[in-house]
């Protein structure tokens, strides 16, 4: 499974972003899509996810400001950021969970940096 994150970049406090990914491959049908983050010296924390039945989770940071969709076709996962704040930058990673039934696999797309400037 390969993903292609897209959509980072810098923007000012208060305003909004939108960041895409989309997966190929081999696909499983019972499978989870998100996002995490990253700044220098944390670990990665997820964002958002949301499954193939459509079930949603967020961070409580984030609650309220962000939604993450995916297509008809459940390859491409969106998140949509608004009211961004400072405390919002860092590197964004797109996983796919794939549930095999025996095992899960993760797979993880390259980071895209968001910027939020004070």
């Amino acid at each position: 499974v390969q993903l292609q994150a897209s959509g980072g970049g810098l923007v000012q406090a208060g305003g909004s972003l939108r960041l895409s990914c989309a997966a190929s491959g081999s696909m499983f049908v019972i499978n989870t899509m998100g996002w995490y983050r990253q700044t220098p010296g944390k670990q990665r924390e997820l964002v958002a996810s949301i499954g193939s039945d459509g079930t949603t989770n967020y961070a409580d940071s984030v609650k309220g400001r962000f939604t993450i969709s995916r297509d008809g076709a459940g390859n491409t996962v969106y998140l949509q950021m608004s009211s961004l704040k400072p405390e919002d930058t860092a590197v964004y990673y797109c996983n796919r969970r794939q549930f095999l039934g025996f095992r899960n696999d993760d797979y993880w797309g390259q980071g895209t940096q968001v910027t939020v400037s004070s």
